[in-house]
């Protein structure tokens, strides 16, 4: 087969088309054996492959030896709550709206009245019971809502060889309620933090809850300061991550050990607190009547009024007739005047710096057609022969398979040729 084979082409620039049209071209035919070559791109072209979005490629040695890429991660702490406040004082709390089949089991809390737009939930509060008490178990042919709300977090907090024995809170303190004997508490209080608002958990150190109510006569002025002991003792592992106590204190600043006395028990990665409802009750009891009403929204009234008793107290209804709103007296004490809760949300920000190096000999050259002309590619502009100039402009990562993964630009332009090299650090958070 015959084939024409070109010895001399000659081009003209065509201003109308915008492109070089071919005006003479000389060679002969050769029907000959031939050779065909091979489909592989030039020196350049292999060690600088063109890119999705033009521009060159170099490999960045992952190597942690080679220090071409550094990892480097940080906690970053905020305010828990709306507006990125790290204290809601008890004046600002409200309970928020549920359905009547949701109040059985918890309430929401947030940071102003429920009917303003701008009511968010800043966290839930949940009243628990071994045996159903506080709700309506109708002589035991009902599964109460208490021990619903009991069992659900005993089977996500506790190991499985715990989950039967209960919570197990009072018992660890020296002079607590149940001190003497190794059993669980039959109730327990839940505080439960919003994933959006704590992150990847609730900062340590910076918990601070300060309850308010009355004594059994009545008296007010009876407060409580609980903080977390993660300052002073070694957290206890769980199947869902450290766990400390919950003591007196406030700030992480503990004023009365565990082994004395232990309120709660604090689980920072789940934004979770379970608090005795044994040892609350014997520090705030509320008036001495309070176990015999259930539990309203109000909080305001004198001494024998339902909603004073309502916010005088923890102590709970154990009546098994109806759902006596337990939670209520936790939201009670925690939103009374001189009650107050902070919370700090903690996040692992990871930052990952790839130092992009460009040796002398590469990135000198640019996919830009214009940048060569004629049917030999030559450099287009005769004072780059020999050591051409070119001007960086971004930097794209890709993974292994090619994929553009990030994208960035450079303020100035970066000027490139055989005598000069260059690093661009890329700086990747998340």
């Amino acid at each position: 087969m015959s084939r024409w084979i070109n010895t001399k082409v000659e081009f003209v620039w065509d201003e109308a088309t915008q492109q070089y049209k071919e005006v003479n071209a000389e060679g002969f035919h050769y029907d000959g054996p031939m050779a065909e070559a091979q489909d592989v791109p030039n020196d350049r072209e292999a060690r600088y492959p063109k890119t999705p979005f033009g521009g060159s490629q170099v490999s960045i040695d992952t190597r942690p030896d080679v220090g071409d890429v550094v990892t480097d991660t940080q906690k970053v702490t905020a305010g828990y709550f709306t507006g990125g406040g790290g204290t809601l004082n008890g004046t600002e709390m409200y309970t928020g709206s549920l359905a009547d089949s949701n109040e059985k089991y918890y309430f929401n809390v947030t940071q102003t009245h429920p009917d303003s737009a701008s009511a968010e939930t800043q966290f839930s509060v949940a009243y628990g019971h071994a045996g159903g008490s506080g709700s309506n178990v109708d002589g035991g042919n009902l599964y109460g809502t208490t021990q619903t709300v009991y069992g659900q977090w005993a089977t996500s907090l506790l190991g499985e060889n715990e989950v039967s024995g209960g919570f197990k809170i009072s018992a660890l303190g020296s002079s607590g309620v149940h001190a003497t004997a190794n059993v669980r508490d039959e109730d327990v209080y839940f505080l439960v933090g919003r994933r959006e608002r704590f992150r990847d958990r609730i900062n340590k150190k910076n918990v601070t809850l300060v309850f308010s109510g009355s004594t059994s006569n009545g008296l007010s002025g009876s407060d409580l300061s609980l903080t977390d002991d993660s300052a002073i003792v070694s957290p206890t592992s769980t199947i869902v991550g450290p766990r400390y106590n919950l003591v007196s204190g406030a700030l992480g600043s503990v004023h009365t050990a565990a082994s004395t006395r232990t309120f709660g028990h604090f689980y920072p990665e789940m934004g979770v607190m379970v608090f005795s409802v044994s040892e609350l009750s014997a520090s705030i009891p509320g008036d001495e009547t309070i176990s015999t009403i259930t539990a309203s929204f109000a909080k305001t009234g004198t001494r024998g009024n339902g909603d004073f008793l309502s916010s005088s107290g923890f102590t709970p209804n154990l009546s098994a007739q109806g759902d006596q709103q337990n939670a209520l007296k936790f939201v009670n004490c925690l939103s009374n005047d001189a009650a107050s809760i902070t919370l700090r949300s903690e996040e692992d920000q990871v930052s990952v710096s790839y130092f992009c190096r460009v040796k002398s000999n590469q990135m000198n050259h640019s996919n830009n057609p214009t940048f060569t002309s004629g049917s030999f590619n030559e450099l287009r502009h005769r004072s780059m022969w020999g050591n051409p100039t070119v001007f960086v402009t971004g930097v794209g990562l890709f993974n292994d398979s090619g994929m553009l993964v990030a994208q960035g630009k450079l303020s100035t332009p970066l000027k490139k040729n055989y005598s000069s090299e260059a690093t661009v650090k890329v700086k990747l958070t998340y």
